[in-house]
């Protein structure tokens, strides 16, 4: 069997997960964030992480070290005396918890902490240890602090997310938990939960780093695999109910391209298509010598390009996404604060690897990649409803009394602006600084902003997929040819049209389409 790597399936979950001390993975992430597996810092990790802290203590007791004895950003020139260098911490904390729009969802959230606490744990940060315990509690316990999706300009990091987490930790602020905002400090009270005690510089080192963007990035990885699984999967569908040819996903054809997509996306296919009784041979059919005789072919002798072009189409964001995970999983084990603590060397190295480039250049590859998935589906979802075209189907799949009945003619309207908005959205972050900061910021990342418009381009085209599929099962009904489909593309129809039956009288369908779309976001997909 050909094995499908854009699909997250079959996972089993770990009942703990160690973090500190090895590499996380995508799949790692993913146990935690949607299987709910626990996390725990590693005693040997954590042990680092205390030699870190206890250098940092020795080693800043008489130097000048930037945001323990210093202001911050162009404030540096100004230096804080020995009695308030812990309150500094705490000024930091409250004076960036500045963020706006709306709160960011709790999965999010808890992507965020896992990210952050994997940052610190590699024992770079001079943080005590609580800070990671309690991160760790935070993330066991589904408390999610409410942190505002505008703020960040991926500079100094996250800064203004990341304030919004500290003023948690140390028991402000508030957190969403049972699904209600409410108080932390009633939340930590009621759960025995400490708040952190400021020991030397935890301010500065939970604000400082790409946490935000990189957690967020990762959940649209995830997403973007289970999104482009489904985008082969009703590709091949729609290549089933126009009776297509096999040649344009075949091995011949696709192994003479180099690239690893397009041969991975046409392995695909053939593994959901190899027992449909819809899909046609060419030599069967358009080989045929007794086919020459006639002047004009009633067979259509090559697909339009969004069913005979789907490899080549979605080649490239299946590669594209294996890049933007390379990245994003390699920022999710770096050390990506500053300055950095190296006790190992007894030095402290002042930089910027807290600046969110790689993130947001790939959070824009991947929503350019997204958005053109979006555009192949809408453009199968115009061929299906558009009679002319396909010379197959009634106009919009309707199965009633046409000019009085409407079929899906409403609801392409929603694919088509929604494919439009993901268009407009994918202008790319990366490109756009602004200078801030009494310009000490002077170019900036602007990652979180790009990870989230990455995670709006995702949303909108599990929606438009969600349209598509509602199409096709239209399609299957009026062919009548259910029985005909490949067992993949037979279980997916059978699946949807539990939540979503067929229909011919005219009825409001837009909780059809959040049922829909649901089942997109949550179902595994067959490997």
């Amino acid at each position: 069997m050909e094995k499908n790597n854009q699909t997250l399936l079959n996972k089993t979950a770990v009942p703990i997960l160690q973090v500190g001390g090895k590499t996380l993975s995508l799949d790692d992430f993913y146990q935690v964030i949607f299987k709910n597996s626990a996390v725990a810092p590693d005693e040997q990790a954590l042990q680092k992480v205390q030699t870190n802290f206890n250098f940092l203590g020795g080693f800043s007791s008489n130097k000048l070290i930037y945001g323990i004895n210093t202001g911050f950003g162009p404030m540096a020139q100004y230096k804080v005396s020995d009695e308030n260098r812990l309150q500094l911490q705490y000024n930091l904390i409250r004076s960036h918890a500045s963020g706006g729009g709306n709160l960011m969802q709790p999965q999010l959230v808890k992507a965020l902490m896992l990210a952050r606490l994997n940052s610190f744990m590699q024992a770079y940060s001079g943080v005590h240890p609580e800070l990671a315990n309690l991160l760790a509690e935070l993330i066991n316990k589904n408390v999610s602090p409410c942190i505002f999706e505008h703020g960040g300009v991926g500079a100094s990091g996250d800064l203004v997310q990341l304030a919004h987490l500290a003023l948690v930790l140390i028991g402000e602020g508030e957190v969403i938990y049972n699904g209600e905002v409410q108080p932390t400090a009633a939340v930590f009270e009621q759960l025995n939960i400490k708040p952190l005690q400021i020991h030397i510089r935890e301010g500065l080192a939970i604000i400082n780093g790409t946490s935000a963007m990189t957690g967020i990035g990762l959940l649209n990885i995830i997403r973007a695999k289970k999104l482009l699984g489904w985008s082969v999967m009703l590709s091949a569908m729609i290549n089933e109910v126009v009776e297509a040819f096999d040649d344009h996903y075949s091995f011949e054809l696709n192994k003479v391209k180099q690239h690893k997509g397009q041969n991975a996306i046409a392995a695909q296919l053939r593994e959901i298509l190899k027992d449909s009784q819809m899909i046609r041979s060419r030599s069967e059919h358009l080989y045929n010598p007794e086919n020459l005789d006639q002047e004009v072919f009633e067979d259509k002798v090559q697909e339009y390009y969004s069913l005979r072009c789907v490899t080549q189409i979605l080649g490239p964001i299946y590669d594209t996404i294996a890049q933007v995970e390379q990245v994003v999983v390699d920022e999710l084990n770096s050390v990506n604060d500053n300055p950095v603590i190296d006790h190992e060397n007894h030095n402290i190295f002042h930089g910027g690897n807290f600046h969110g480039d790689y993130v947001s250049l790939e959070m824009d590859k991947l929503k350019i990649a997204i958005t053109r998935l979006s555009m192949l589906s809408e453009r199968q979802l115009n061929y299906l409803l558009n009679d002319k075209l396909n010379q197959k189907f009634p106009p919009f799949l309707n199965l009633g009394v046409l000019g009085f009945n409407f079929g899906m003619q409403g609801m392409q309207f929603t694919a088509t602006s929604t494919v439009a908005e993901n268009q407009t959205l994918s202008y790319p972050m990366y490109v756009h600084s602004i200078p801030n900061n009494n310009d000490n910021q002077d170019i900036v990342s602007m990652g979180c902003n790009a990870a989230l418009l990455t995670k709006k381009v995702i949303d909108n085209s599990f929606e438009v997929l969600a349209i598509q599929a509602m199409t096709l099962l239209q399609a299957v009904d009026y062919l009548d040819c259910v029985n005909k489909l490949s067992t993949q593309t037979n279980k997916v129809y059978t699946d949807l049209r539990a939540i979503f039956p067929k229909f011919i009288e005219d009825k409001p369908k837009y909780q059809d389409l959040q049922q829909v779309k649901a089942y997109f976001e949550t179902a595994e997909l067959i490997s």
